[in-house]
């Protein structure tokens, strides 16, 4: 048993890993920067952000301390959209509403799949059992 949950956490680490470097050298590759968006700034302003942020150093450089700061700190750093504010802070202050809405739609999840499954056990082999089960294929077909 611990066996299987050390191969779940490292397969859950791995996964981690690949995501965190896909994504972020995909927003490297895709044109344009975090404030090319934004008003044009004055070459000294852009350069005292890029230093700011780190975007003046070589990507793999900015690779490593993206890793760093996400491993050891787990730090997701400043966000570029909003002065002031970390992205910690942003996924801080939409985890309430978004653990409500996760918890309800569970509990909706479960009581409606227990239901079904109960009544499916009950009236075997009917029309009942039949429905239920088209049903909870149709839920787990349909995607997110």
């Amino acid at each position: 048993m611990f066996k299987f949950f050390l191969r779940k956490l490292w397969g859950a680490v791995v996964t981690l890993f690949v995501v965190i470097t896909v994504s972020f050298f995909m927003m490297k590759a895709a044109p344009g920067g975090p404030f090319s968006r934004e008003r044009s700034f004055p070459p000294e302003v852009l350069k005292n952000i890029e230093a700011k942020y780190n975007l003046d150093k070589p990507v793999l450089v900015q690779y490593g301390l993206y890793l760093k700061s996400i491993v050891l700190n787990f730090d997701l750093g400043p966000s570029t959209r909003y002065a002031d504010r970390s992205v910690n802070e942003l996924v801080a202050s939409g985890l309430n509403y978004s653990l409500k809405v996760g918890l309800g739609a569970l509990v909706v999840a479960l009581l409606i799949g227990l239901l079904s499954g109960l009544l499916a056990a009950i009236k075997h082999n009917t029309w009942i059992d039949y429905i239920s089960m088209s049903g909870a294929m149709i839920g787990v077909s349909m995607p997110d």
